[in-house]
């Protein structure tokens, strides 16, 4: 039996109140982890705000669900400035971009979401936009067409890239601060689904939240997801409170396992263990074999296995590693 003063009990506050959906930290005191990039941007903010300059453009980098829209909109809050989000697929022409930067206001901050995905025209108008806070634009066509200088107050443009070599280098050049992050240790996990447990006035205890943490493949956004469905699993097979015996229950009926593996994930690995002696398999017939896109497999999957050392990608093919084999209880 637990001790009840292992759960945590907490109210909603205001400031909590307008991200009881999303989750997200407003602050940069509230968000956990990514240590050296916070101390950073602190720095990156106080200096913008003692000069009383606009932010210089900044790029986020690194895996999905790991905090680069949530970061960008720390920086609107702290420099108390407005944000406007978008993404690199929306922006089809020149215009939907000119649309975009003669509404901003000084020190307001651009997001652009997966930013890599952004037509090379469009670059060509965001170069004299981010160095000189000038849109060049193109009135009419032909024998009569002639260009116009719009002058633009300073902004702040934030990217945020889970490719960054997939970047331009002359658009890369231009942002004056590069941020990369990295996947989150369990402890560290176990804190943010800590938060999120209080904020939807949810019982849990430090030990169950390290157990879903341990789950989470490094990823914040998979720690919330996991979360929200071991909560809803309480609240239906059990009174609503979360121990560490109920996410064992509930990440079963997932197939998830201790180290954050799923249904595919093992398929991957059985596949490659059973049908082909531990490797190496081409990717290709990988895919062919599991019924996936090889795409698929090679930006969703292989990364979480290969950075749990169970994978291994070599010039003739995936192979299974000994750690694979120890970790689904088979013989090499």
């Amino acid at each position: 039996m637990e001790n009840p003063s292992q759960y945590i009990h907490s109210k909603l506050s205001e400031q909590d109140l307008t991200y009881e959906e999303p989750l997200r930290p407003s602050k940069l005191e509230d968000f956990q982890g990514q240590g050296q990039i916070l101390e950073r941007l602190d720095v990156f903010i106080q200096a913008a705000k003692k000069r009383e300059e606009v932010l210089r453009h900044a790029l986020f980098c690194g895996p999905p669900g790991l905090g680069k829209t949530t970061l960008g909109n720390i920086l609107s809050k702290e420099m108390g400035t407005n944000i406007i989000v978008t993404s690199g697929p929306i922006l089809e022409k020149p215009s939907d971009l000119a649309g975009i930067l003669t509404n901003l206001q000084k020190g307001d901050i651009l997001f652009i979401d997966e930013i890599h995905r952004l037509n090379r025209a469009i670059e060509e108008y965001l170069y004299p936009a981010m160095e000189n806070f000038i849109l060049d634009l193109i009135i009419d066509s032909g024998p009569h067409a002639r260009s116009v200088q719009v002058k633009l107050n300073p902004f702040t443009l934030v990217g945020a890239t889970t490719k960054q070599g997939l970047i331009s280098s002359p658009l890369r050049s231009r942002f004056g601060l590069t941020f990369r992050l990295d996947y989150y240790k369990a402890e560290v996990l176990q804190q943010i689904i800590l938060r999120s447990a209080s904020i939807l006035k949810t019982k849990m205890s430090a030990n169950a939240a390290l157990e879903v943490a341990k789950r989470s493949r490094g990823t914040p956004r998979v720690a919330n997801n996991l979360f929200r469905w071991v909560r809803d699993f309480a609240q239906i097979k059990s009174n609503g409170e979360i121990c560490e015996n109920l996410v064992h229950k509930a990440t079963k009926m997932l197939a998830i396992d201790e180290l954050g593996l799923d249904e595919i994930d093992k398929k991957i690995l059985i596949i490659i263990m059973d049908d082909y002696n531990g490797g190496p398999v081409g990717l290709n017939t990988l895919a062919v074999a599991l019924g996936e896109a090889a795409s698929t497999l090679e930006e969703v999957y292989e990364p979480f296995l290969i950075k749990q050392g169970l994978l291994k990608r070599t010039l003739r093919g995936r192979e299974a590693t000994a750690k694979a084999y120890s970790h689904l209880n088979k013989k090499m």
